[in-house]
């Protein structure tokens, strides 16, 4: 059975004030919670440890192409910076909220520490929908928002990198902005950057490579062969699309993807180069692809598979979801996607489910060798970014799940004691200022 936090003890951690269990944050903090009781957290660490250090919002005005003035809205919040300089992407999105920003920036802490990078957590995100803005306004609307918080951003203080709907170009007009204001170029200051401008090779295949990495760990735990597997993923884009092609380069038969369409399924295995030659030709979207099968989203979470990598958006997996859910693996690379009332539901099935804050941690690891390749000024090939992102990502499940297998959790619980256990530790050692 899952670990479950004691209401009582609870009741002495948490603000009178309840917090919606609906939302992104919730979702963190009920995960937060058991790894806060099993690590036997005082009252204290656990309110320093759940709460952002800084959250900041900002208007950033844009001139449109039309000679308009729109103001949106933007945000960017510090969860902690213990361990190092904050770390983490910006979203473009018209269903942005600062309270999805402050989950996502708690997950980044526990992601960075888990994978033993000498980051914080961080998120950014502004409320727009990039595909109403012409190329120009999405770059003024980038570099204002650069601008806002050329403050906050710094390569010793907190890096940005790529998220939902941004991209090597957005990054590469962060670079810029920030470059201007500082009167120096400062190619540390972002990640996941054009290689021309001191990216890294590697970088934009990371995180699905990392889902990769750990999904192959996981069949090994239950004595599974790759070639013997198959996979569905919901998502096509960059984390979803490149975690399905490797994995098929491993010897996996990819039977379903999923894109904003909807979904692909073919029992007899999908020819992934074709779709992605569709997408390129479709206007980046499989609409209209005719050698698969029409299903459904539910349809594609609860096929019979071995292993489900869901690569979208939070909170795909609830509960009903959970209990028709037909895979034996779960391999998150999504930010949140299972809800926390489907964990038990998974437990009791005896489901795998290798959570977001390790199946999805290749992207913040890739970004690290980014950070570190320019501050040293010398760079990796693209075999030796990826061994060491195998290396680490390899060894960070090993690490969680020995965690999950001494406290008899899952290993999301796991995670997080993992996690929350080595931020814990940094703050006794360095004490509370004063």
């Amino acid at each position: 059975m899952p670990f479950k936090f004691d209401v009582q003890k609870r009741a002495a951690y948490r603000e009178p004030a309840p917090i919606d269990r609906d939302t992104p944050f919730q979702s963190m903090m009920e995960r937060f919670d058991v790894a806060a009781e099993i690590l036997e957290l005082t009252p204290g660490f656990y309110e320093y440890l759940c709460r952002p250090a800084r959250m900041h919002v900002t208007s950033i005005p844009v001139e449109m192409d039309s000679g308009r003035i729109k103001v949106f809205e933007g945000y960017r919040v510090i969860h902690n910076n213990v361990l190092g300089p904050s770390k983490g992407g910006i979203r473009f999105a018209p269903d942005v909220t600062l309270n999805e920003v402050k989950a996502l920036a708690a997950w980044m802490t526990w992601k960075c520490s888990l994978v033993d990078l000498p980051f914080g957590g961080a998120k950014g995100g502004v409320v727009c929908d990039p595909e109403e803005l012409s190329p120009k306004e999405l770059e003024r609307l980038t570099r204002r928002y650069t601008a806002d918080l050329f403050d906050v951003f710094g390569p010793d203080k907190d890096i940005p990198a790529p998220d939902m709907n941004t991209n090597e170009q957005i990054m590469a007009w962060v670079l810029d902005t920030y470059s201007m204001h500082a009167r120096r170029t400062e190619n540390a200051v972002v990640t996941g950057k054009p290689v021309a401008l001191g990216g890294s090779k590697g970088r934009r295949e990371a995180t699905g490579r990392g889902v990769m990495t750990v999904a192959l760990a996981a069949m090994e735990q239950l004595s599974l062969t790759p070639s013997d597997c198959t996979v569905a993923v919901q998502g096509f884009g960059n984390v979803g699309g490149t975690a399905a092609r490797l994995l098929a380069e491993q010897g996996c038969t990819v039977v379903a993807v999923s894109d904003v369409t909807g979904g692909y399924y073919n029992k007899r295995g999908l020819d992934l180069e074709e779709m992605r030659a569709h997408v390129r030709q479709n206007g980046g979207t499989l609409a209209g692809y005719e050698k698969a099968q029409s299903i459904t989203n539910e349809e594609l979470l609860t096929l019979d598979v071995d292993v489900l990598v869901p690569a979208a958006k939070e909170d795909q997996i609830d509960r009903e979801i959970a209990e028709d859910l037909g895979a034996r693996i779960i391999a998150e690379g999504a930010n949140g996607p299972t809800h926390p009332e489907a964990d038990e539901v998974l437990a009791e099935k005896e489901v795998l489910v290798i959570p977001d804050i390790l199946a999805n941690a290749g992207g913040v690891t890739a970004s690290y060798f980014e950070w570190v390749q320019n501050r040293e000024g010398f760079f990796w090939t693209e075999d030796e970014v990826n061994q060491r992102l195998d290396r680490m990502m390899r060894r960070a499940f090993d690490k969680v799940y020995a965690t999950a297998d001494e406290h008899d959790v899952s290993l999301r619980i796991g995670a997080y004691v993992l996690g929350v256990r080595r931020v814990a530790e940094a703050l006794r050692m360095r004490g509370i200022y004063a």
